[in-house]
């Protein structure tokens, strides 16, 4: 993983590639649970953070922001945002 100090090359683009030590300590204490945390087909923003309610035969009703709900997807934690090496995420897609 790069350094602040490193990555100070990309001037201001620096914030948007990667998270500060701050908000990725921040992301690794935030209560996640892989089996309830899906990512949802929207119309708008491509895919929108969910949460499962509930799963019945064979059907998962989900809480997201709006839109319908087409396909759902598995989410990474949140200690992968704007991480640097794809190959450590659980979910690639």
């Amino acid at each position: 993983m790069s350094t602040d100090a490193e990555m100070a090359i990309f001037g201001e683009a620096a914030p948007y590639l990667r998270k500060s030590e701050k908000e990725r300590i921040a992301a690794q204490n935030k209560p996640f649970d892989a089996k309830t945390s899906v990512f949802v087909v929207h119309a708008k923003e491509s895919y929108v953070k969910s949460t499962i309610t509930s799963r019945e035969s064979g059907k998962v009703t989900v809480k997201t922001e709006g839109g319908e709900v087409d396909q759902i997807f598995s989410m990474n934690p949140p200690k992968y945002d704007k991480i640097e090496d794809m190959a450590m995420m659980t979910h690639l897609h």
